[in-house]
């Protein structure tokens, strides 16, 4: 790339941006007057063509957000009625994940999955919070999930004291069932993942 088209693949790149993202999207001739009408508007269209060549139209990637709906869906399954409070446990509990580092290392389907099986336990102690369903529709294992549940269990109590608030304090809202508040659960998670039952 050379430097004096730098400013017309940035300003191309918030236009894709934009598109991506916005419910009205700048038209294009904004970006052009962006730049002091450095560039013309077929420009910016030719430089647009090529960036999404370049990625491939690959845009994006699936987050934890989008496996935990579907998870969220096949864990309830197994309730008579819809149950609003594990469904903002499980995302309270995944988006935990968002401000540390070492959650960096596991896959978003993984998280999501840690997120219901954990949010499962909490809510109920008396059945193994994992099921063939859920087996079935997150292609894992319970033993499979036991190094990020216990991750988890340490984020859902705070365990290393992290100052980052604004998840527990929003979470604790009337709104989300205040579920940030719920108390753990007496019974260690870790004797799911010692019991001879888990798969």
């Amino acid at each position: 790339m050379q430097k004096q088209r730098l400013q017309l693949l940035g300003v191309t790149c918030m236009l894709i941006a934009s598109k991506y993202e916005e419910i009205c999207a700048p038209r294009v001739e904004e970006f052009c007057f962006i730049t002091d009408n450095t560039y013309t508007k077929e420009e910016v269209l030719k430089m647009e063509s090529e960036v999404l060549n370049i990625l491939h139209f690959h845009l994006s990637v699936p987050t934890t957000k989008t496996f935990l709906r579907r998870f969220i869906q096949a864990a309830q399954s197994s309730y008579k009625a819809p149950c609003i409070e594990l469904e903002f446990l499980a995302n309270y509990l995944a988006e935990l994940t968002l401000v540390e580092y070492s959650f960096l290392q596991y896959l978003p389907s993984l998280i999501a999955a840690s997120a219901v099986f954990l949010a499962r336990w909490t809510l109920n102690q008396s059945e193994h919070p994992w099921n063939p369903t859920l087996e079935h529709y997150t292609n894992y294992k319970a033993s499979e999930l036991e190094t990020v549940v216990l991750e988890l269990v340490d984020l859902q109590l705070n365990t290393k004291g992290s100052s980052l608030n604004a998840i527990r304090e929003k979470y604790k809202e009337k709104k989300f069932n205040s579920v940030a508040t719920l108390p753990p659960n007496p019974k260690p998670v870790q004797s799911l993942f010692q019991s001879s039952s888990v798969n």
